[in-house]
């Protein structure tokens, strides 16, 4: 357990709680042991805090390799678990780094979308939370974010007062015998679509 994570943890659900009036619903079906790919819809740069704070033990991030800037920056995003990825280029070399962690027990967030929202609708899903969920075998967590958006939207630096909502989905669970059948690119593709279908499915009570 490291000080830095665990104050950004505090600083970050007072803010969620005290200006925007989180709210989670669901929060009986979030996996809280063992291993399990979060996938959730992006609306803001406040959206991996946001999901991190869901838990009480720590978490694996992704953030774009240019914020690992040599010095404090490339030692904060490592303190707080993020895993540099190219958001042009994504290499396979980054996937086997999430591909691990998730076999080694951790929970990692991916965002399908890749990018953040202009609007607060979905998008679709990039290439690769698919591969990710076939190789590694872990539960999958949806989850879908209403509010970020609204709070700070893409373009925007400026905050604004919003109310944040967290919708927790079931879980799904790929059994042994489904992912020896989805071990290629047309299978990844049906896992991607399965995933995305259950985070739009979450919807506002």
């Amino acid at each position: 357990m490291r000080w830095i994570y665990w104050t950004g943890w505090l600083l970050f659900g007072a803010a969620y709680r005290g200006l925007f009036g989180l709210r989670v619903i669901g929060r009986e079906k979030l996996i809280t042991e063992g291993p399990v790919l979060i996938a959730s819809n992006h609306q803001s740069y406040i959206d991996p805090p946001l999901i991190g704070n869901l838990y009480e033990d720590e978490m694996v991030y992704l953030a774009r390799k240019t914020l690992f800037k040599p010095g404090f920056f490339e030692w904060l995003y490592n303190q707080w678990n993020a895993i540099p990825v190219d958001q042009e280029r994504p290499d396979m070399a980054s996937l086997k780094t999430i591909i691990r962690r998730l076999k080694s027990g951790w929970r990692v967030l991916l965002f399908p979308e890749g990018a953040r929202t202009y609007d607060g609708s979905i998008g679709e899903a990039a290439s690769g939370i698919g591969l990710v969920a076939v190789k590694a075998g872990v539960p999958i967590q949806p989850i879908r974010i209403f509010g970020a958006n609204e709070v700070l939207p893409r373009g925007s630096s400026r905050i604004r007062l919003a109310r944040i909502t967290v919708v927790v989905g079931e879980a799904i669970h790929l059994k042994a015998e489904e992912l020896k059948s989805l071990s290629d690119k047309q299978g990844y593709e049906k896992v991607t679509t399965r995933i995305m279908n259950a985070i739009k499915a979450l919807e506002l009570p």
